[in-house]
């Protein structure tokens, strides 16, 4: 007999040169089953944390893309690239005399805040249904609309040479690349990111994350939920839960994690005025 399928969260170290989608491909070798995916894609000359949910732990990545995100990298000044990062092809120079500490973060602080962000060409958005990177690999400019992101802190780290390193916090969506690339115009030069790493993804730390290829077992289906509100619920109210009843309102503002007296996972609610009704239910592990 084979025992239940796995089921859980990896948080993932992912090294650069390789793709979000080898990680879940690695992720679906290594624990046997295909039903794998990742929340929250990093570029490959990106390294750092990614999130992949294992078995049920698919369902719940909803809940985790839309988290907010630090980063901390190195961007070069003097070039812009035309994937605005180290893998594009060089499209313009500039001086980078007279650019400073001081210019470089009065210009930072000017993308602070929620502000609008188009997507880079070299992107996965889709525009009329074309995705951005595959119309540039062609030679067609397709312009994808901007849209509003939020940047919580943009700080500088340090200038040596033509190169600034810097931290980022901010909302899912954000291109740091495309910051990188404003800044560099704001300071009147050009700049390409070099390097890149996720260090957070709302409440987890790359510093919890493993390489690929030591992924071992997932951790339990409830960490999945562990930056959502809990609420615990008695035995009956468990059960109809788990049939997707409504029940009635918590009083919690947002989505919250409902559990059954065990402290097993059993959905996703939300209240809607007198009453709580549920946005996703986890079926029974098969």
């Amino acid at each position: 007999m084979t025992g239940p399928s796995p089921e859980g969260i990896l948080l993932v170290d992912k090294p650069a040169g390789v793709t979000s989608h080898d990680v879940v491909d690695t992720g679906r070798r290594v624990q046997g089953t295909r039903k794998v995916g990742h929340a929250g894609t990093l570029d490959p000359l990106a390294t750092g944390l990614l999130l992949v949910g294992v078995g049920r732990a698919t369902r719940l990545l909803r809940f985790l893309s839309e988290l907010d995100k630090a980063y901390e990298g190195t961007a070069r000044l003097g070039e812009e690239t035309d994937t605005l990062d180290a893998d594009g092809e060089v499209t313009r120079r500039a001086p980078i005399e007279g650019v400073t500490p001081a210019r470089l973060e009065v210009a930072m602080r000017e993308r602070m805040g929620d502000i609008m962000q188009a997507p880079p060409a070299f992107s996965a958005v889709k525009v009329g249904g074309r995705t951005l990177h595959r119309a540039a690999r062609r030679g067609r400019h397709v312009q994808a609309p901007a849209r509003p992101v939020r940047v919580d802190a943009f700080d500088l780290l340090g200038l040596q040479g033509g190169d600034f390193r810097f931290r980022v916090v901010c909302s899912s969506g954000t291109y740091v690349r495309v910051l990188v690339a404003d800044v560099g115009c704001a300071v009147g030069s050009a700049a390409h990111l070099t390097h890149l790493r996720r260090t957070r993804i709302g409440p987890f730390q790359v510093d919890e994350a493993r390489a690929p290829e030591d992924l071992g077992s997932p951790l339990p289906l409830e960490e999945a939920v562990r930056h959502l509100p809990a609420l615990a619920l008695s035995a009956d109210e468990a059960v109809a839960a788990s049939h997707g009843r409504p029940l009635g309102p918590a009083g919690i503002e947002g989505p919250y994690a409902t559990f059954d007296p065990a402290g097993r996972l059993v959905a996703v609610y939300r209240d809607e005025h007198a009453k709580a009704v549920p946005v996703m239910v986890l079926a029974p592990q098969g």
